[in-house]
């Protein structure tokens, strides 16, 4: 087993370097981006990316008084000029804001006070106090003494790149990473408005009005321009996902992965890997989500017949896709299914949304799957329009258990038809059962395969049956249980003691099978006597039901036994 750790939820890149972590090199970043020529650069990118990493690696590399070993043998170091240019030769200001958060805005600029509180001490370690000028003493003090006010918290950047330039003499690298997650978290709680003008005072004294930068780099998910946040900036570059020039650099490239399951002895594992993890698309190069295939080699370590998990899902809400089904009127329902069948939906997308906008229209909604890492790209229509297709199997999975979370709140939770429903399986009528479960298929997303085998069709609508049927919590609701001469797909047990319900559940290949597939289904239960335990409880008036499904249509027959 090969000694090197996996670095699962580790983004310091010194750790990583000096305690024997694996790392795949990323560091020709560094010779892109001074060969770029821009000032300032945001790299949007969805979240689990590396984006945290690479900043604190850019950290390293230019900040005075860092190790320079800690590049031996990596990409960056065999261009020995430029690393006697640049290695080490600034004053670094590195600002994280994925931890600024609050109920209300109050509450968030404590959070971002602490946070700046942080870096200012970091800075004041460094130099000391009595090499600040006396004219940035005061302000200084009020950022380490966590003491500042908003004022102070606006300036803060431009002030920190003061006190470095003056101790140095050199303009400041600055860092910053997240830089929209305050927006976002003030978007979800309502003081987006509030958390806006803070923020285009912040950056703009940071980024426009600051004498003291040599250059600055951000990160985070979405691209905010229209609020105006970075409002007057001169070269000012955007990569995000659909560029070339870094996209080698966010995401691991399939070189990378293959030689990372074959550094740990697992490439048996590639194909899995690939179906689960792959098919992200940034600029023209396809990608892996490193934080999904590093948790899983790490798994294959110690369990070599671990499956693959949903990694990327379990870090967050995923909220977003819960707001998108809420939304979806019949057309973006369809739309859905068929993304899910692993059909291309053609979008016009627009990089440029505010956060505000979200709920204007679906369209933004899809703008922002797709810069999330929700959705990915397959190329461009003939109207330039990007083809959107969910890019593995882990994201579908995410799609699947939030239409299923949609599905109960939307239809099981819905007491009135639920109750009509369950009252035309008590008492044998056929036709409303039918008409009931027509009306809820014709509403809701399928999340079915539709090139799964008969067996999974059969079995997802045998599930949608239960999840319907358990919305009469009085009813004892039994699934593949064992009765007579096999095992039935469901069997009810009422509250009323003397009445019992059997369902045999069939899927049809086609809209005119549906009916023999009933009858199949009613014989099947005589068959095998599958009303044998409910007899045995000494029940005596059963209903047996042949449920037959084709797509988003079904026929019900009934009989008692």
């Amino acid at each position: 087993m090969n000694g090197l750790k996996l670095p699962v939820g580790v983004d310091s890149f010194e750790k990583i370097r000096c305690d024997g972590y694996y790392y795949v090199d990323k560091t020709g970043i560094i010779s892109t981006l001074l060969s770029s020529g821009n000032e300032v650069t945001l790299f949007t990118r969805p979240r689990r990316f590396g984006k945290t990493l690479t900043m604190r690696m850019l950290q390293s590399f230019f900040e005075a008084g860092r190790d320079r070993s800690l590049f031996d043998g990596l990409e960056v170091a065999s261009d020995s000029k430029l690393c006697e240019a640049h290695q080490g030769k600034y004053p670094v200001v590195f600002l994280t804001l994925k931890d600024v958060d609050g109920m209300s805005f109050e509450s968030a600029m404590r959070s971002f006070a602490v946070t700046i509180r942080y870096e200012a001490q970091r800075i004041f370690e460094q130099i000391g106090a009595d090499d600040v000028p006396d004219y940035l003493q005061e302000s200084f003090k009020r950022l380490v003494y966590g003491k500042a006010d908003q004022n102070d918290l606006s300036d803060s950047l431009r002030l920190l790149s003061g006190v470095l330039f003056s101790f140095y003499q050199r303009k400041v690298i600055l860092l910053i990473d997240e830089y929209d997650v305050p927006l976002d978290k003030a978007f979800n709680q309502g003081y987006y408005d509030e958390m806006v003008s803070f923020m285009r005072g912040f950056f703009g004294q940071a980024l426009k009005s600051n004498e003291f930068l040599q250059q600055a780099v951000l990160t985070g998910c979405l691209r905010i321009s229209k609020e105006s946040i970075f409002t007057g900036l001169n070269n000012f570059y955007v990569d995000s996902i659909v560029e070339n020039r870094f996209n080698e650099y966010f995401g691991f490239t399939d070189e990378e992965v293959r030689a990372m399951l074959a550094c740990y002895g697992v490439e048996s594992r590639y194909e899995l890997v690939r179906e689960w993890y792959d098919g992200y698309r940034f600029g023209q190069l396809d990608v892996y989500c490193p934080w999904d295939v590093i948790n899983y080699v790490s798994s294959l370590r110690w369990d070599a017949d671990a499956l693959p998990q949903p990694y990327w899902i379990n870090t967050s809400g995923n909220a977003l896709v819960r707001r998108f089904i809420d939304k979806a009127d019949k057309t973006t329902r369809d739309e859905i299914e068929r993304l899910i069948a692993g059909e291309a939906i053609e979008k016009a997308v627009s990089l440029n949304l505010t956060y505000s906008e979200l709920d204007s229209s679906i369209e933004n909604l899809w703008s922002v799957l797709f810069t999330t890492g929700y959705l990915t790209s397959a190329g461009r229509g003939e109207n330039g329009a990007i083809r959107l297709v969910i890019p593995n199997r882990e994201v579908t999975e995410i799609f699947v258990q939030q239409i299923q979370a949609w599905f109960k709140e939307r239809f099981v939770h819905d007491e009135q038809p639920m109750r009509e429903l369950c009252r035309g399986f008590l008492t044998g009528d056929s036709e409303a059962v039918q008409q009931r479960l027509n009306v809820i298929l014709s509403r809701m997303i399928s999340v079915l395969d539709t090139k799964a085998r008969t067996g999974s069709k059969e079995s997802f609508y045998h599930g949608l049956l239960l999840g319907l049927l358990r919305s009469e919590t009085e009813w004892l609701i039994l699934s593949n249980a064992e009765s007579g001469d096999g095992f039935c797909d469901i069997i009810v047990e009422p509250d009323d003691l003397d009445k019992g319900i059997v369902i045999e559940v069939k899927y049809a290949d086609s809209m005119d099978k549906l009916e023999k597939a009933c009858a199949a289904a009613l014989q099947q239960i005589e068959a095998r006597r599958y009303d044998e335990r409910l007899r045995n409880e000494g029940r005596t008036e059963i209903m047996a039901f042949g449920v037959a499904f084709c797509r988003k249509r079904c026929r019900v027959m009934c009989r008692g036994l």
